[in-house]
């Protein structure tokens, strides 16, 4: 084995986003946890990555909308001998009006993004400040920065995520400590993520998707700058200075005739 930066641990994993960052965390020589429902996917990877760049790489199957799911990781964070990043990017989107959703399908949403967000960071966080070293990246969302019809728990969520990063940043300045925090807030991206949405990748213009890597490129740059908020991509970053500047007023007017339209296509596909 190589001389290892530390322990990272990744949740979601298995797939998209959170695979690249395995692959590049363990190309820079860190140890990894790799947390997923998907254990097959999981032991697949693991191997992968531990003849690639002679690393240990553990493979925690863990549903993290469960308490159970919550403990089991909890515990490992807390036998980590050094946790030095902690990535928290497991989540999943809902393309359905809210009133007419599954209640259960929502709230799994908020405990995903939120519940297990605070839990791991808290897990994380006195062991970092003990040794005044280490990072969290939460992976956030454009959608954070405006109302997201048909998605409403993802978008709502997402901003508080992104409060929630800039709260503990914070905290964490205030205590002296040279602990990075990133948001990062990518848009469109090539993954299995809108696929299991049910996202039609021919109804979104081509130049809005970026691929995973070079969202995880963006985020890894940021964090060496230690940068809170991170939006991959020069036409988001633009979108996102738009929303900002724009009165509320007239951000939920634009996203009202949005959801409008967005009915529309959806009644005439018949669904």
């Amino acid at each position: 084995m190589s001389e290892s930066k530390g322990w990272a641990l990744v949740t979601g994993a298995s797939s998209g986003i959170g695979a690249v960052y395995a692959k590049r965390l363990a190309a820079q020589g860190y140890n990894l946890v790799l947390v997923a429902r998907r254990q097959d996917r999981l032991e697949e990877l693991a191997r992968q990555l531990e003849a690639q760049h002679r690393v240990r790489v553990q493979a925690l199957a863990a549903d993290l909308a469960s308490d159970a799911g919550l403990r089991r990781v909890e515990e490992r964070i807390a036998a980590a001998n050094g946790l030095a990043l902690l990535v928290n990017n497991a989540g999943f989107g809902i393309r359905e009006l809210f009133h007419e959703s599954d209640r259960d399908r929502q709230e799994e949403m908020h405990r995903l993004h939120v519940i297990a967000t605070v839990r791991l960071t808290h897990a994380a966080l006195p062991g970092m400040l003990a040794r005044r070293a280490g990072a969290i990246v939460n992976v956030s969302s454009v959608a954070a920065f405006a109302p997201s019809p048909w998605n409403t728990s993802y978008g709502a969520t997402k901003t508080w995520m992104n409060s929630f990063s800039e709260a503990v940043a914070g905290e964490i300045k205030a205590c002296g400590a040279p602990i990075r925090v990133q948001a990062l807030c990518p848009g469109y991206t090539y993954s299995e993520f809108h696929d299991v949405m049910g996202v039609d990748r021919k109804l979104v213009p081509g130049f809005w998707w970026m691929s995973s890597e070079a969202v995880v490129e963006a985020s890894l740059r940021g964090l060496e700058r230690n940068q809170l908020i991170v939006v991959p991509g020069w036409h988001y970053r633009l979108l996102v200075l738009f929303l900002r500047a724009i009165p509320r007023s007239l951000l939920l007017g634009l996203s009202a005739t949005f959801a409008r339209r967005i009915r529309k296509r959806m009644t005439r596909a018949g669904k």
